[in-house]
């Protein structure tokens, strides 16, 4: 199987089970991002730009598991930041284990060899390691000489401790097909179990605008990828990577990926920023979710990030027999 099947089962049974009590929206991912102190300064990121008020501040550990919990996603993608830096990462990753949630624990990898001893393996635990090219691309986009190393240090390390380990990289402008399909021979050689690809969406807060992909370019960069994203070791949906090759077209479900962090619940979604809930009850109820999506607000218009549209995916790939059976010969591959 392309996953462990213990983490395909319990997205499945929490969407039948939400679809069930008759609930509208729910999410099934939360990214918890228990601070946004980091030790890189990426190129293509908004959180240390537009969090930067708040970069010493921390979540407390009781307010992360309380959002866990309120919310109820299948899927909790500890995120930051740089979460290795959280002092309660080692607890906070085993209490949301212990509530039967898949965890991913999103790094650079820079202090993942320190770090890694705070971690036991564990069938519904990712650590997943965010690489943006081979190394001279990608310590220039994190503006770090030997991140690139340091970060094939720690997978190493970590595949040789027994851990799922997947690799997560976001497509730009500049960014060369042909590289890309470098980076995961390379990876793939080292045992890396998964790879994530999505197209980069052009955060306000980045000042340097020009790295980010219109939805035209986003469509012919994905169609040169396309031995890549079809590839047994790619773990975004295959339904996913026709829309973004212009196959398709699917409306974006932002509460499908929930943020909360240091000043509450984000909203609208991941990407964008209008207000931030105290309440998560108060958070899924009160936005105007009609408003956002391409063709509702602007600064949607080029977005086709996998945080909006994978779960527009994962709730309708049963609606046409077709797409089941193709998701499900995916899964089972």
């Amino acid at each position: 199987m392309r996953f462990p099947m213990k983490q395909t089962l319990a997205v499945a049974k929490h969407i039948g089970r939400q679809k069930r009590r008759g609930i509208k929206r729910f999410p099934l991912v939360l990214m918890l991002e228990p601070l946004h102190a980091c030790n890189l300064t990426c190129t293509g990121c908004g959180r240390i730009r537009e969090y930067k008020d708040n970069i010493k501040d921390m979540l407390p550990l009781e307010k992360c598991l309380a959002a866990v919990d309120d919310c109820e996603a299948p899927v909790v993608s500890v995120c930051g930041g740089e979460p290795l830096l959280y002092p309660e990462i080692q607890e906070l990753v085993a209490k949301i284990l212990e509530r039967g949630k898949v965890v991913y624990l999103c790094t650079n990898g820079q202090v993942l060899d320190k770090k890694l001893d705070l971690f036991q393996p564990h069938k519904m635990f990712n650590i997943n390691i965010h690489l943006d090219g081979l190394a001279k691309t990608h310590d220039m986009i994190v503006e770090k000489d030997g991140a690139f190393d340091k970060a094939v240090a720690g997978i190493k390390l970590a595949k040789d401790a027994g851990f799922i380990v997947c690799s997560n990289t976001t497509v730009y402008k500049q960014t060369n097909t042909n590289e890309i399909r470098e980076l995961v021979k390379y990876l793939d050689g080292i045992g890396v179990d998964g790879f994530l690809m999505s197209p980069g969406f052009d955060y306000s807060d980045v000042e340097d605008q020009s790295v980010f992909l219109t939805k035209d370019a986003i469509i012919e960069k994905f169609n040169e990828l396309d031995d890549v994203t079809s590839g047994p070791k790619i773990w975004n949906t295959p339904l996913f990577y026709d829309f973004l090759k212009g196959n398709r077209d699917y409306p974006c479900t932002p509460w499908g990926n929930v943020t909360y962090n240091i000043r509450g619940w984000k909203a609208p979604c991941y990407l964008v920023t209008d207000k931030h809930y105290e309440s998560y009850d108060n958070f899924i109820k009160d936005v105007a979710w009609e408003k956002y999506g391409p063709g509702c607000d602007p600064r949607c218009t080029n977005c086709m990030a996998h945080c909006g549209f994978e779960a527009t995916v994962a709730l309708t790939s049963t609606s046409k027999l077709s797409d089941m059976l193709r998701m499900a010969k995916w899964t089972l591959l």
